[in-house]
């Protein structure tokens, strides 16, 4: 017998509600994978330079540059710095506030551009790399834009002839961490945001 319309709402609502139920209960376990799927760190290795993206307003980029100089791991880090930064390029204080650190301001290379975007820096700094002659580079930045930035700056080298090989190094954030990324409002803004511009990116925008 056809089951009653009011029985079949019932049915469809108790199972919207055990499904959401289910899902809450779950959070701890599926919440994770989508602020590590953000992230893909190679680590450092030997390489001819490194290159500190901008956008890093806590400094951890440019510390953690530094600190592939300082273990010897390139011989120095070209800073991204695109203009607009209180009137200055943003590699300025970058650098300043990694000196203040304690970081030597011989080991980096300031960079100024006019870049508004990832694709921009990759094709600002690319060419840049090629007239240096390098041919190993390590890409620095923070960790949840790390996969976004390494597929860029690939797919951008690829289009410019493919000769140089591109690490990614992941520089910790302040307000993301993948493990617990929905608990504090920064963290949900730093998520949202990569996501929204790996889709944008993916359809084409």
């Amino acid at each position: 017998m056809a089951l009653s319309r009011s029985l079949r709402v019932l049915l469809f609502s108790s199972t919207v509600l055990l499904v959401a139920g289910l899902v809450g209960i779950s959070r701890e376990w599926w919440l994770p994978g989508i602020g590590r799927a953000l992230i893909h760190d190679d680590g450092p290795a030997k390489a001819d330079i490194a290159v500190v993206l901008a956008g890093d307003y806590w400094g951890n980029r440019i510390v953690k540059g530094g600190e592939l100089v300082r273990l010897g791991y390139v011989p120095a880090a070209l800073v991204s710095g695109p203009s607009g930064f209180y009137g200055q390029y943003e590699c300025a204080p970058a650098i300043t506030y990694a000196v203040h650190r304690g970081c030597k301001p011989e080991w980096f290379i300031p960079f100024p551009n006019n870049a508004r975007s990832t694709e921009e820096e990759a094709w600002a700094i690319l060419p840049e790399l090629h007239r240096r002659n390098s041919h190993r580079m390590l890409l620095v930045t923070s960790d949840y834009h790390t996969r976004r930035a390494l597929r860029i700056f690939r797919r951008t080298e690829q289009k410019l002839g493919g000769r140089i090989e591109i690490r990614s190094v992941a520089a910790p954030d302040e307000e993301f961490h993948p493990d617990s990324w929905w608990r504090s409002r920064q963290g949900q803004k730093v998520t949202f945001m990569e996501w929204t511009k790996t889709v944008s990116e993916a359809v084409g925008l």
